[in-house]
């Protein structure tokens, strides 16, 4: 019992300095405020570990405030594997960070302007709190302490810019989607201009029949010998065109082609036996 007795304190006593031996803080850490263009320094002053600045820092609309530090480790300087800026609204608690920079051997810098802000710490009606944030993996405690407080000076000349809910994802209200009806026929200028072509083709037609001799004499003599043949073949150009005209006018796709198709296989059949008729009078010498 004695020996756990005289044990005890010297348990508590390395516990303790274990805790203590390793910390993450920072030195040399100066804070500055430049106007536009960096032209001049309007404020400039060193920030403690411990305690903050004892007067706020004012940022003005054209201003622009860097911080520069030197992260340290157990006093020795080292990179953190994290190291924030915490700007805080203290009348709403809501939160805005911003990184540091840092290099290798533990220096850092942080800057930013009033366009930087979101719009909810711009309204503030009271100075934000900054805190500064280092901490990175291992057993060494981090730092989180307050350094200074911010005022920020809006210019009551402009305007502060609107503020825009974000999107959330939810349930939306259901949308009906009116579509327009298929269109049932072309543009009647095009279709015009088309009929018109095809009419004019006709007079060209008989024209070129005239000219060439031809000999509608021999017209009932063809019918009488393949009447079937001759009338089907005739028969099945009308018909074509009467698809054609219904597929213009309301049929679908779908419903012209079958039927084009056994048209066209009758013209097929009935003109080639049309033909041989045809040359069968040429061979006999009548024109």
């Amino acid at each position: 019992m004695r020996f756990l007795h005289s044990l005890l304190p010297s348990i508590l006593l390395l516990g303790a300095s274990v805790a203590e031996a390793a910390t993450w803080g920072f030195d040399e850490a100066v804070i500055s405020v430049t106007g536009k263009g960096g032209a001049g320094s309007a404020f400039k002053d060193k920030l403690s570990d411990h305690v903050p600045l004892a007067k706020p820092v004012t940022l003005g609309a054209a201003d622009s405030l860097k911080i520069v530090l030197s992260a340290t480790e157990d006093g020795k300087a080292k990179r953190p594997h994290q190291a924030f800026l915490l700007l805080r609204d203290q009348d709403t608690g809501l939160e805005a960070t911003f990184p540091f920079s840092v290099k290798e051997n533990g220096k850092g810098k942080v800057d930013f302007t009033q366009k930087d802000l979101p719009i909810q710490l711009l309204t503030s009606t009271q100075p934000l709190r900054a805190t500064l944030l280092l901490a990175s993996f291992g057993t060494a405690q981090g730092f989180s302490n307050h350094v200074f407080n911010l005022d920020v000076q809006i210019d009551s000349n402009v305007p502060l810019p609107k503020y825009e809910a974000p999107l959330r994802y939810g349930q939306r209200e259901e949308i009906n989607h009116i579509f327009k009806a298929d269109p049932k026929s072309g543009p009647k200028i095009i279709s015009m201009f088309f009929v018109l072509a095809v009419l004019a083709t006709v007079p060209v037609l008989f024209g070129a029949w005239a000219y060439l001799g031809a000999n509608l004499t021999h017209l009932s003599k063809a019918i009488g010998a393949a009447p079937i043949s001759h009338s089907l073949f005739f028969g099945s150009i009308l018909s074509m065109e009467g698809i054609f005209f219904l597929y213009y006018y309301n049929w679908t796709l779908f419903q012209t082609l079958p039927a084009a198709g056994v048209v066209g296989l009758v013209a097929f059949l009935s003109g080639s036996k049309a033909l041989s008729e045809v040359q069968s009078r040429r061979l006999a010498g009548e024109r």
